[in-house]
């Protein structure tokens, strides 16, 4: 009896730990510190993507079996909405993005991705288009997660969840997407500046990580979102993200203060 007593608390101290070790530093989602600003609402602009490599396959949750549609053609449904925020800020989406709930993007079960969405609030009639690139919502009869500003256009952050219909977007130009666009001009215009910018430069330092694939993700979604030049130099098999360079007060302290009130709080200056 003994025996089994102790077996039994070692299993359940398993599970406690890995409970306690996700991979997102917040347990529970939370609204973001600041409401989106207007170039934040814009609809997503529908174009025609490749497949990503990521995300389309078959995939099991909970022992729930998921079946990936190969095309999005014709696609309606009508169903419950939901919406994500702060704690996936920034974290890796199921094709391999990173996610930004200011972006106008959702996670849907099986569409493939990305896909392009209307999605329509059937309450108050206002809608939305969006860019599938994301996996859920696995809760309850949910049809569809909204990003925080695709919530916040449909009006329903305030009940947390809206009857809504989706419908795809196909109609647009067959066009190849390079898999990874931003990464060599990145680098590119990092060395074009290197070389014609005064010695003394300002950068904002976001943060850092051994891991090569997640300082590269981040300097796209950041170079993305804020049109800046990003850069992520190693030394000691450490990536430092660097936004810059600045020669603007103005701008580099306005972004810093929106990083900081965002998901990168540690963000900060550096002179180099």
């Amino acid at each position: 009896m003994g025996t089994l007593y102790k077996l039994f608390f070692l299993v359940l101290l398993t599970l406690l730990t890995a409970c306690s070790s996700g991979r997102y530093q917040q347990a529970n989602d939370s609204i973001p510190s600041r409401l989106p600003n207007q170039a934040e609402l814009k609809d997503a602009t529908p174009r025609a993507e490749n497949h990503s490599r990521g995300g389309n396959k078959n995939y099991q949750v909970r022992g729930i079996n998921y079946q990936v549609l190969t095309h999005a053609q014709n696609f309606e449904e009508i169903g419950t909405a939901s919406w994500y925020g702060r704690k996936f800020h920034g974290h890796l989406t199921s094709n391999g993005e990173i996610y930004d709930m200011y972006a106008m993007s959702a996670a849907h079960k099986n569409l493939p991705l990305p896909t392009y969405l209307k999605v329509t609030n059937l309450a108050n009639n206002k809608s939305v288009i969006v860019r599938v690139n994301d996996r859920g919502p696995f809760h309850q009869q949910r049809i569809i997660d909204l990003s925080y500003s695709a919530a916040y256009k449909l009006d329903m952050l305030k009940t947390g969840t809206a009857e809504v219909k989706i419908a795809s977007i196909t109609n647009v130009n067959k066009t190849n997407v390079p898999k990874e666009p931003l990464i060599v001009n990145i680098k590119k215009s990092i060395i074009d500046s290197q070389l014609n910018e005064p010695p003394t430069k300002k950068y904002i330092q976001v943060f850092a990580t051994s891991k090569l694939e997640l300082a590269k993700k981040t300097a796209l979604f950041l170079s993305k979102k804020y049109l800046h030049t990003v850069n992520y130099p190693e030394k000691n098999k450490i990536y430092r993200i660097q936004i810059g360079p600045f020669l603007d007060n103005t701008i580099i302290n306005k972004l810093l203060l929106e990083l900081k009130q965002g998901s990168y709080p540690n963000a900060y200056l550096r002179n180099l």
